[in-house]
């Protein structure tokens, strides 16, 4: 029974790059609503702990897990009057993980729905995302 399990394990590591008990993103960033912070996890290991804004009173920030989508060094959000969006990491639609210059705002809900990150831990995200690939990060957003 075993060498079945071990060709499964096997395969899986080919076609995804994981085993069968490495489901885990490489990284992960977890975004609580509640304490309006991100975590971000290299491999498992907490590496970084931010402040963050979320949605102010009128507008959602929407809980789930996903994988980023796409990654903009600068983006202008089309939507909002062309507000620069500096290391964009989007994971769901319109929605990113961004950097901000409304920096005292960190902590408090107050954007338009996206994750607003301090500008240099916005790039250091990036980065992340870039270096260890889309694929191999985890976006999850809880209360």
């Amino acid at each position: 029974m075993k060498k079945p399990i071990l060709i499964l394990a096997a395969f899986a590591a080919m076609l995804f790059g994981t085993t069968l008990q490495g489901w885990a993103a490489k990284l992960e960033a977890r975004i609580d609503v509640s304490s309006q912070t991100m975590t971000v996890k290299k491999y498992g290991r907490v590496i970084y702990k931010w402040k963050v804004s979320t949605a102010r009173r009128g507008y959602v920030t929407p809980r789930g897990t996903w994988r980023p989508t796409r990654l903009h060094r600068m983006w202008y959000s089309r939507k909002y009057d062309m507000s620069p969006m500096p290391y964009s990491v989007f994971y769901h639609g319109g929605y990113a993980i961004h950097g901000t210059g409304a920096v005292k705002n960190l902590g408090r809900p107050a954007s338009h729905g996206c994750v607003r990150l301090h500008t240099s831990n916005a790039a250091q995200f990036y980065s992340l995302v870039k270096q260890i690939g889309a694929g191999n990060t985890r976006i999850t957003v809880v209360n």
